[in-house]
């Protein structure tokens, strides 16, 4: 089949990532469109050798770019629309059908509690997202709680299929070497315990906490190590400060060599307010680190000691912290995630929906693709 990715942006991001590894392991020829904002993801999938094409949206009501994305539709003969995040779900599902497409597939990636992709949930948010699900033939949930959420929004259970965010374990597999390299890069010796956060620096994250319940057990043998950029930077910077512990906060801004900044740690912190998965989590894991997490969707009714959740509360989750750094766990590894999340099984199940949905409508499979 021939697939066309329709995708926001492709700035470094949990579901941009998603989407590259999918694409390094399906079966079908695939091709991307970003809306705007051809990030550093977008090199990268160009650079595994998929075409990649930007949109050039400059505002969030570009009604115009639901017709240009109908003509490269149209143009590319895809078989297969699959769209990802709210405003390529909007645009995209829309320009699918108007072109004819057989098959529109959808991913929710990020609905949370509250907000869709930082958006507050509004009635005019919700009713857009329902509206063009109307052109839809299936929406992936990537974990039972995401698939919760768009049944209370609406959405009918019998478009909703459950696939989660795979791991790619190769990518995220912990290297001696790497480890070395960036506690040098860093300034950090080899017998400091480094406690790591990773991701998008904005207040769900709430990396502020996991500073103010580390200070006091910060100093020469104990780092925390911050990676990724974003907009709460300098808060984050502020608050180290004012707890006179900013010298033992190390920013590495932001990072595309996701195993060798995981190597360098010995205790991962998942501190988000609210999750739809908890990719980073489960790279932590395969990559052997403890981790301590507040929620965690993808690690409902897996039992497992190498992860625990932790009160979203300073002193609670300072001394559950202090706890691992005394216990000085070595690096371990967790056969029930490899199970459940190889990417390669991940993408398997995503390539067996686009089947799935071309017979469902009446049609065999395109002869002469995958």
């Amino acid at each position: 089949m021939k697939v066309l990715h329709v995708i926001t942006g492709l700035g470094v991001g949990g579901a941009e990532l998603q989407l590259r590894s999918v694409l390094q392991h399906t079966r079908h020829d695939a091709e991307v469109v970003s809306l705007y904002n051809p990030g550093d993801v977008a090199g990268m999938i160009a650079g595994d050798g998929v075409r990649v094409r930007d949109l050039g949206m400059t505002r969030n009501t570009q009604v115009s770019a639901v017709f240009k994305l109908r003509e490269v539709i149209r143009s590319g003969r895809f078989d297969v629309v699959h769209t990802h995040l709210y405003r390529a779900c909007v645009y995209g599902r829309l320009a699918a059908r108007m072109a004819g497409t057989k098959v529109v597939v959808s991913t929710e990636h990020s609905i949370g509690e509250t907000h869709l992709e930082r958006r507050r949930m509004s009635f005019g948010v919700r009713a857009l997202y329902l509206g063009t699900d109307l052109c839809s033939d299936a929406t992936i949930a990537v974990s039972d709680t995401v698939a919760e959420r768009l049944r209370n929004w609406g959405m009918p259970t019998r478009k909703i299929t459950v696939i989660p965010n795979g791991v790619d374990f190769g990518r995220v597999a912990f290297d001696d070497a790497a480890r070395d390299r960036v506690r040098r890069e860093h300034g950090i010796s080899p017998d400091t315990y480094v406690v790591g956060v990773l991701g998008r620096l904005d207040p769900n994250k709430r990396f502020d906490l996991v500073i103010e319940s580390m200070a006091p057990l910060l100093g020469q043998q104990t780092k925390l190590l911050i990676v990724g950029d974003g907009p709460d930077r300098e808060r984050l910077a502020a608050a180290a400060r004012a707890h006179e512990v900013s010298q033992h906060v190390i920013f590495a801004g932001q990072r595309h060599d996701v195993a060798a900044m995981l190597s360098s740690l010995d205790l991962f912190v998942a501190s988000s307010e609210q999750e739809t998965f908890g990719l980073s989590v489960l790279e932590a894991m395969a990559n052997g680190i403890p981790v301590l997490y507040t929620t965690c969707p993808a690690l409902v009714g897996i039992k497992t000691d190498r992860a625990r959740q932790v009160p979203g509360e300073v002193e609670r989750m300072r001394a559950e912290i202090a706890a691992e750094i005394m216990a000085g766990r070595p690096r371990a590894d967790e056969p029930a995630i490899r199970a459940q999340y190889g990417i390669e099984a991940v993408t398997g199940r995503i390539d067996d929906l686009y089947a799935q949905l071309w017979q469902r409508n009446g049609a065999a499979v395109p002869a002469g693709r995958a």
